[in-house]
């Protein structure tokens, strides 16, 4: 039976995408760099901040001085409009709401830096009680690294055995098999199923009702 639930962030429980790439495109503008499409920016998430950053900028520059620089302009937007397109994907609200009624413990852990992710989270998803909160924080590792997942488990005091793990991307995939817990890859996120397929995902859910049916009947 199921005592945990560890979501992904971004791409899982909260469209974050537009506020994301106009962060970026705001710092990149800054110092005269290319935009990009708020599509591209499906691709450039994942790996923390500053690997978004990187992808985003022209290769060429694609150093650890450049990134820093556009690092600051993009925390600085994004502190003061990281609400303004941001918003739970469809039914997520509802389903946080009945595991906690079931009595299953609920945590998040991202890549997101760890204030803006507790931030969002408190903010969108307001009557939930989540068991813990993790964001990318200077100085530990970030996901695919199975830290982040054994931390939390370790703060829930539950079995591996007895956690799901539900993320959208081939990031979450490998942190799930790292961390040697279950996984559920989600459909409507930032990437593609293919994505997930290939690093060995091998359960779906397309809409928050079949999450559910899983969560339930594990």
């Amino acid at each position: 039976m199921l005592k945990l639930i560890i979501f992904d962030l971004d791409g899982t429980l909260l469209n974050t995408i537009e506020d994301l790439a106009n962060s970026t495109n705001y710092a990149l503008n800054v110092f005269n760099f290319p935009q990009h499409a708020v599509e591209e920016y499906n691709f450039f998430v994942g790996n923390g901040i500053n690997k978004l950053l990187e992808r985003a900028l022209p290769e060429a520059h694609r150093n650890a001085d450049t990134v820093s620089m556009i690092r600051h302009e993009f925390l600085k937007h994004y502190a003061a409009h990281s609400e303004e397109f941001t918003k739970p994907y469809e039914g997520t609200v509802e389903l946080l709401a009945k595991i906690q009624d079931k009595g299953l413990q609920i945590a998040v852990a991202s890549n997101k830096i760890d204030d803006a992710t507790v931030k969002l989270t408190k903010y969108f998803f307001p009557a939930i009680r989540f068991a813990t909160i993790v964001g990318q924080r200077e100085g530990f590792p970030i996901k695919p690294n199975p830290a982040v997942v054994d931390e939390i488990i370790g703060n829930s005091a539950v079995a591996k055995d007895e956690v799901l793990y539900v993320g959208d991307s081939g990031v979450d995939v490998m942190t799930a098999h790292n961390a040697g817990v279950r996984f559920v890859g989600v459909l409507w996120g930032f990437r593609p199923k293919s994505e997930l397929e290939a690093l060995g995902a091998s359960r779906f859910v397309a809409n928050t009702q079949e999450l559910e049916q899983i969560i339930f009947h594990e």
